[in-house]
């Protein structure tokens, strides 16, 4: 069954960066599309980005684009979120889950399963 651990959040002040990991257990990434959601208190949960199994496409939410990159290592079986020029706002709980596809595409819906995939997430804290 698929397991997905998040890590690498932490404290940082604006401007700063941090590397988000996602590693993956019980399937290959080579065929899931994987997508990385944040949930701020009293606000939604949100789509921040995804990359497609095949590794050719990549999404970005307009608020991110030019800051952070997705990326992945099939070899290591792990997806990572690289975040630069933080901003306090980017402060939230991060998660990430498989997310439906199409062909050489994903789209930012969660797949539904039997898995919660929002048990677990990392803390990122943006602040001066």
């Amino acid at each position: 069954q698929l397991q997905l651990v998040e890590s690498g959040g932490g404290l940082v002040q604006p401007g700063g960066s941090l590397r988000l990991s996602c590693a993956a257990s019980g399937s290959t990434l080579d065929y899931l599309a994987i997508g990385w959601f944040r949930q701020a208190p009293g606000k939604e949960r949100e789509g921040v980005s995804c990359i497609s199994s095949s590794d050719t496409y990549t999404y970005y939410i307009d608020s991110v684009m030019g800051r952070f990159t997705i990326s992945k290592d099939n070899a290591k079986n792990t997806v990572y979120l690289q975040m630069n020029s933080l901003k306090p706002e980017d402060t939230a709980v991060y998660y990430c889950a498989p997310v439906m596809s199409v062909p050489n595409m994903c789209v930012m819906r969660p797949i539904q399963d039997s898995n919660n995939y929002w048990a677990q997430g990392t803390q990122v804290t943006v602040s001066s």
